[in-house]
């Protein structure tokens, strides 16, 4: 067995432990798992919402939801792709949330750059531009394959089609990213 392999299986049996304390109400538990799972979970919620301020409550959302409904968590899939899952439900939640209020201006997320590294923030932004410009089913299987590693099969059950309408939407998720990025701007 290998190294990795060797990891990954004792990081499963690592996480059953944590997950039946969980499930016991142990909070500490609980906070292992999430931070585990923080960069990704974090960086579905960014990419989803597009701004921090929104990603920001999206994580939280998802992080009481999974709290509150770890009893219900079957084991079938690893913690991670669990969390995945609540946490791209909860950043959906949010955008149509925002679609309902109209911001204000001051309630905009802006960014000021003042670091060296402006070129690698700008070329980000650009990406996270097109990215919020792709249609939500797209940009949701681009995200969830992309940034939150889920499999071809998680994001059909995540998204209730079939793993030929996820290969069909990460094709146009990616070429209208691509498109979007050939544009001058």
């Amino acid at each position: 067995m290998s190294a990795d392999a060797a990891a990954r299986l004792a990081g499963t049996s690592d996480d059953a432990a944590l997950v039946a304390r969980a499930r016991a109400g142990d909070s500490v538990a609980f906070a292992a798992l999430a931070e585990g799972c923080r960069t990704r979970v974090w960086a579905i919620c960014l990419r989803l919402t597009g701004n921090h301020a929104d990603a920001e409550d999206a994580l939280q959302d998802a992080l009481m939801a999974a709290w509150q409904h770890i009893g219900g968590f079957r084991q079938e899939a690893r913690f991670g792709t669990w969390l995945y899952r609540i946490a791209a439900n909860a950043a959906l939640a949010v955008v149509r949330r925002r679609r309902e209020t109209p911001l204000a201006p001051e309630d905009q997320d802006y960014l000021v750059v003042v670091d060296d590294h402006a070129d690698r923030h700008a070329e980000r932004d650009r990406v996270q531009a097109a990215l919020a410009r792709v249609p939500e089913p797209f940009r949701t299987a681009l995200v969830l394959r992309e940034y939150g590693d889920l499999s071809y099969q998680e994001i059909a059950a995540h998204q209730g089609v079939g793993v030929q309408t996820v290969k069909t939407r990460l094709y146009r998720a990616r070429s209208a990213v691509a498109e979007l990025l050939r544009e001058p701007g």
